[in-house]
């Protein structure tokens, strides 16, 4: 897969993993609502920054963000559900989405480094980083 194409394919997990994370945050319950709907705000809105900023790396590659939502699911490794459940099962879900991210991350690292696009290596680098300290706060809340 060449880097354009997985970095198209990051931008549709991350999609994907906004709408489920904003919906988590959205629809929570339970005696932890006020730090669980935080924890999810904090996620959902660092998704959100990144829609455009993985399109605008598309572009400088001459290339076109997704322009149907179709195409988006199609292609991404998070599965369209329904998010619904416990307030445990919805930040489940989150993290296991956040597990896919990271690992199209890495892939998106590996292909970005052999082709010499550094930049968007440096970048998926740091979403790692990024989505790790997710992970941990996820993990954390869930033990």
């Amino acid at each position: 897969m060449s880097t354009a194409e997985q970095l198209t394919h990051v931008f549709n997990d991350n999609f994907v993993a906004y709408f489920h994370a904003h919906v988590a945050h959205v629809n929570i319950e339970g005696r932890n609502f006020q730090s669980d709907h935080k924890l999810l705000q904090k996620v959902y809105e660092d998704l959100q920054d990144q829609i455009d900023i993985i399109a605008e790396l598309l572009r400088t590659m001459g290339e076109y963000m997704p322009s149907a939502l179709s195409d988006v699911i199609e292609d991404s490794e998070i599965p369209d559900v329904n998010v619904n459940g416990t307030a445990d099962e919805l930040l489940a879900l989150v993290r296991i989405n956040l597990m896919t991210l990271k690992g199209c991350y890495d892939e998106l690292i590996k292909e970005a480094d052999s082709e010499g696009y550094l930049e968007i290596a440096n970048y998926a680098q740091d979403r790692v980083l990024a989505i790790n300290k997710f992970l941990w706060m996820l993990n954390a809340t869930l033990n």
